[in-house]
């Protein structure tokens, strides 16, 4: 039965949760990879746009596009490094800390109702991310 496959499942459950912090995430104008691209800006020490691409595993050019659209709307912007001024840092803006922040805590509490039906949503990621990690 093609929902016992694994692929099937996994690939139906992702897209679900998609659309339920898409729905989430619309009154902070964002979505998912929006605030994957936030969360990763908002590291401890200043990243490059390419560092950001790196860390989000995305292409040179998918990154541009993704911060021009950030920065049009105020939530980052893109200034040389005080340490080597080669080299443009991306940071947020205040208004991109507040959209973090205030994202992030409905984001958690999608993420929470999505997994209350589990016995343990702990163990499921856990058990998630072996598989990611495994060869």
């Amino acid at each position: 039965m093609l929902s016992d496959r694994l692929g099937y499942l996994l690939k139906h459950v992702q897209a679900r949760l998609t659309e339920e912090q898409a729905k989430a995430l619309e009154p902070f104008g964002i979505n998912g990879r929006d605030l994957a691209v936030l969360s990763t800006v908002a590291s401890e020490e200043p990243l490059s746009q390419l560092e950001v691409a790196a860390r989000l595993g995305v292409d040179r050019t998918s990154i541009g596009d993704l911060l021009d659209a950030l920065e049009d709307r105020g939530l980052i912007e893109r200034r040389r490094s005080p340490a080597d001024r080669r080299r443009n840092i991306v940071a947020l803006t205040p208004h991109g800390e507040d959209t973090l922040e205030k994202a992030e805590e409905v984001r958690i509490k999608v993420e929470q109702a999505f997994l209350a039906p589990l016995t343990s949503s702990r163990r499921f990621r856990e058990d998630l991310r072996k598989l990611l990690d495994a060869d």
